[in-house]
């Protein structure tokens, strides 16, 4: 039984996973909207956000939604999206992207667990640990 992160929005959820599904070379992109649940109510009509998004990244599953219209929510804090590649340069390559307009934490880098590590807060606020598979 895998353990799937499903991160919530505050109304840039679909901003944010269609740029993940780029960032990382995602597939299966699915969202859908509050305002095409069945019997969705009257404050939700006309709402863009987002009732539950998915990609497929690598042999994972990202999960996400923004809060109902209405409700605020909580920015996240105090946890992180470990997501690892198979090599230097791939893992480079989305921690840049990770970056660009990001806010990096831990520089990317060789360390003496991985030949390159990196933690980034991404635009969207996401926190994310890019590491190579050691090998």
């Amino acid at each position: 039984m895998p353990t799937l992160p499903y991160i919530h929005f505050q109304g840039n959820c679909a901003a944010a996973l269609s740029f993940y599904a780029t960032v990382f070379g995602g597939t299966n992109l699915q969202m859908m909207r509050f305002a095409d649940a069945p019997e969705a109510p009257a404050a939700w009509k006309d709402s863009p956000r987002i009732m539950h998004g998915q990609v497929t990244l690598g042999d994972g599953t990202l999960m996400a939604s923004d809060y109902p219209p209405g409700v605020t929510g909580d920015a996240q804090r105090g946890f992180s999206v470990m997501q690892s590649a198979p090599d230097v340069v791939t893992a480079q390559g989305i921690f840049d992207r990770l970056s660009a307009e990001g806010t990096v934490i831990d520089a990317f880098k060789p360390t003496f667990f991985s030949p390159g590590f990196g933690m980034v807060r991404d635009r969207f606020g996401i926190h994310w640990i890019i590491s190579t598979i050691p090998g």
